[in-house]
């Protein structure tokens, strides 16, 4: 008896164009990422709908999605069951369930139906080694540009950290909007590094120099970035 071998299709990486796909959804029909330009979007895939860790991450999700919209950012969700299915299962999160104190939650963003799993092998989500019928709990971070800018995955019985995806999103914005790297761990107000000098007797003089910037050596060169700057730069109110 022969194994039907199950047809891979490359990730994309970061820095790629997001892959193009139309799609039905639970707030009507997308054709991504072109509906989004200008925005930041958050694609999320989930193994499937009825389950426990997928719906605290959905809870988690739609209770935070305002948070993430004044960020200018959207939230895009995916798995491999069909719409009715997906309808079903967000009404029974809303009438049914509470997870940390959340309940009667409803979630208003797009909830891709994606049975034929073609969108889910365009973005690598099908993973064989995992489940070969099921989106592992993979995260696209995808720029106003539609370039993905970060990707991050889980496996099945890992639920996601969800400080870890806002804090990587404002990040990535403040790296974008004052031409900085940040740090381990950064956060808004915390010191950011800035490009290193081009060679030692400049970075000594940047190091002699006083005012804000410190150099520690050559190549680690950090500054501070007023959390409100960054704030009213990022964040609507």
């Amino acid at each position: 008896m022969e194994t039907q071998e199950v047809q891979i299709t490359p990730m994309p990486r970061i820095g790629d164009k997001a892959p193009e796909f139309t799609a039905v959804t639970t707030q009507g029909n997308i054709h991504f990422p072109n509906d989004y330009k200008g925005n930041w979007v958050i694609l999320f895939s989930h193994p499937a709908d009825f389950t426990p860790v997928c719906t605290s991450e959905f809870i988690t999700f739609a209770s935070l999605e305002e948070k993430f919209a004044k960020a200018n950012t959207k939230l895009v969700g995916l798995s491999v069951d069909g719409l009715y299915s997906h309808i079903a299962w967000l009404r029974t999160i809303k009438e049914k369930i509470e997870f940390r104190g959340m309940k009667d939650v409803e979630v208003n963003f797009p909830l891709i139906e994606d049975i034929t799993m073609e969108v889910a092998n365009k973005y690598g989500m099908i993973q064989p080694g995992e489940s070969s019928t099921k989106a592992v709990r993979a995260v696209f971070f995808v720029d106003p540009k539609g370039i993905i800018r970060a990707i991050i995955y889980y496996p099945l019985s890992l639920g996601r950290n969800f400080d870890e995806l806002y804090r990587a999103l404002i990040a990535m914005q403040a790296a974008d909007e004052f031409n900085v790297a940040t740090p381990a761990d950064w956060r808004p107000g915390d010191d950011v590094i800035i490009s290193p000098a081009g060679s030692c007797g400049a970075a000594k003089e940047r190091m002699e120099q006083p005012g804000e910037m410190k150099c520690y050596d050559w190549f680690f060169c950090m500054k501070p970035l007023d959390k409100e700057e960054v704030l009213k730069a990022l964040v609507k109110k």
